[in-house]
């Protein structure tokens, strides 16, 4: 196996057209240079230069060898980051849960930065409503959160407002009922079956009275309100990405509502580097 110092002597001596160029470029003698190209084709049994004018032109094995040579140098580059990181604390996966509250422009902004700052970190995100966002916080399961706000947290965990808001409307059915009023009130509302999102972990757990179909995520519930079963709160976004124009907005009273948007953590397990460095980027002003 050739040495990287060797791979770089021959990269460096086809792309800057020389021996003495790509000495230069290395800080290395030019025989140096010469020597390492020279025990590489010995090594593969490839000639990877043409010597016969006076500058080396590379053959035509050796322009697919350069290719391969770049390859490797570049996953041992990529090796050699990793490890550095995770010797100096980096965590090798980080899990984001999230909920299909809002669709943030900034999360995806700080996605790409992530992704050139952290390469070969794994990155896991989950979708979970309520409840059960913060369950897979509190069990360590995921090491950041993103919550529609709520008053009060576990003592557990840390919460910090994200500065992006969402909306939340009433949708049905176009041939619904209740899709061809104005001004509904709550009390004409409670005349029909309501589609409300409900957790795993606590599936009773605030459920209003009277007749209630639930669901654990928003696309569930959009999919019961397009086949016309009821009404359902459902996130602006959502609907007008995925509802396919199968959707009423209902002219209800107090509705839509904004809604804020919290990042939570745990106080014992806090996010290592890459995810501080992410949290840091959401909640900037």
């Amino acid at each position: 196996m050739a040495s990287n110092e060797v791979l770089q002597a021959f990269v460096q001596a086809a792309t800057q057209g020389s021996f003495s160029a790509a000495a230069r470029k290395l800080g290395k003698s030019q025989s140096t240079v010469s020597a390492a190209v020279a025990s590489l084709e010995i090594d593969l049994d490839v000639e990877l230069f043409d010597r016969s004018s006076r500058k080396p032109t590379l053959t035509p094995a050796g322009h697919v060898l350069l290719q391969r040579a770049e390859q490797v140098l570049e996953a041992s580059s990529r090796l050699e980051l990793a490890a550095s990181q995770l010797s100096r604390g980096l965590e090798p996966r980080l899990t984001i849960a999230m909920s299909d509250t809002y669709q943030s422009d900034r999360f995806e902004i700080a996605l790409k930065a992530f992704e050139q700052r952290y390469p070969d970190l794994e990155l896991e995100c989950l979708i979970a409503e309520c409840e059960d966002l913060i369950a897979l916080v509190q069990s360590g399961r995921a090491q950041i959160a993103f919550i529609e706000k709520q008053d009060v947290y576990p003592p557990d965990l840390t919460g910090a407002p994200v500065e992006e808001r969402t909306e939340i409307a009433l949708f049905v059915a176009p041939k619904h009922p209740l899709a061809s009023l104005k001004n509904i009130s709550a009390d004409t509302l409670q005349q029909h079956r309501e589609l409300r999102l409900a957790s795993i972990i606590n599936p009773t757990e605030t459920r209003p009275t009277g007749r209630v179909w639930s669901a654990p995520s928003y696309l569930m519930l959009m999919e019961m309100a397009q086949l016309g079963f009821g009404w359902a709160p459902i996130p602006r976004w959502l609907v007008e990405r995925f509802g396919g124009g199968h959707l009423v907005e209902l002219k209800a009273r107090s509705w839509p509502r904004s809604v804020a948007v919290d990042a939570l953590w745990s106080r014992h397990h806090p996010p290592g580097p890459a995810g501080s460095w992410l949290l840091g980027k959401m909640l900037e002003g």
